[in-house]
């Protein structure tokens, strides 16, 4: 019987490991999302208004650690002109949780800053609110806290 089960065993190994692989695969919604998590995070680094506008929502509401919220307009403005501004941006432990045409997203942010000329650095916790708006996922809402 020994000689049996080894004769399988790589085979159920094999198995085990793409089933353990298909589990942890992101769906076709939470891809979408990543990437325009990933979009977001090129346009606010590069300050681009066009790319910016046209990925948040009308009713965004964007939180800062501080406590600041602003509306789209206010929050494009901030990058646009430099008052915010990021020079890098790494997103880590990323978790994307989609429901129907909503999704959130939490990450840690570490990244450089250059506000209004002055360096500086920060590191956040995130949450990101994200709503399907015909085929585009725009940013909705999000709020950070200080690590």
């Amino acid at each position: 019987m020994n000689g049996r089960i080894s004769k399988w065993l790589p085979l159920l190994s094999i198995f085990l490991m793409g089933f353990l692989a298909t589990a942890h695969a992101q769906s076709k919604a939470e891809k979408g999302v990543a990437a325009a998590v990933e979009q977001l995070k090129k346009a606010m680094i590069a300050g681009e208004r066009p790319a910016l506008e046209a990925m948040v929502a009308d009713a965004l509401s964007y939180g800062h650690s501080s406590g600041k919220v602003e509306d789209k307009a206010a929050f494009v403005e901030a990058i646009v002109s430099g008052k915010s501004d990021f020079v890098t941006m790494d997103l880590t432990e990323q978790t994307i949780q989609v429901t129907g045409k909503t999704a959130i997203v939490r990450h840690k942010l570490a990244g450089q800053t250059n506000d209004s000329g002055t360096p500086g650095s920060v590191k956040l916790g995130v949450m990101l609110v994200w709503q399907k708006q015909g085929s585009a996922w725009k940013l909705l809402a999000r709020q950070s806290y200080k690590l």
